[in-house]
């Protein structure tokens, strides 16, 4: 059976890393700022209630998400503290089981199982593959997938 988890990526699933200005060669310069200025992409009150909802009734709840593509322990270290801090800022009511953080490129189906948000093509296909009770889902209807799976 299908474990009761749900991942959650954060850049471009969650957050919009990609509409801060200057973003990428603010990341190239090691500058973890747009991890923290970045917009929510869904209505976050909203998917806290479905968090709520999902944990009240026994699903974990969890963040995976990459650091950035140019390693660096000390930028590394940054990157973790700014998507914490978007997360604490951004979803303050929410206590995810897991926040796993980790070098860019990591199959993301190795670290956990169950349903997948992500915008990345090959993360959902290879989440699908790795197990086939697995269920990967794009990030243009998270809430609707949410209400869907919860109701």
């Amino acid at each position: 059976m299908n474990p009761k988890i749900i991942n959650f990526d954060m850049d471009g699933t969650i957050a919009n890393l990609y509409s801060v200005e200057n973003w990428l060669a603010k990341l190239r310069s090691y500058d973890p700022s747009p991890y923290e200025e970045a917009a929510p992409l869904v209505r976050l009150s909203t998917l806290a209630f479905y968090i709520h909802k999902a944990q009240k009734n026994g699903w974990k709840v969890n963040i995976i998400s990459w650091l950035s593509k140019d390693p660096d322990p000390n930028y590394g270290e940054a990157v973790t503290n700014a998507k914490i801090s978007w997360l604490k800022k951004h979803l303050p009511s929410v206590n995810f089981d897991e926040i796993i953080i980790v070098p860019y490129g990591t199959p993301k189906h190795s670290l956990s199982n169950g349903i997948l948000f992500d915008d990345e093509v090959d993360n959902r296909k290879n989440w699908f593959s790795a197990d086939e009770t697995n269920f990967a889902f794009d990030v243009n209807n998270i809430l609707g997938v949410m209400k869907s799976i919860l109701c």
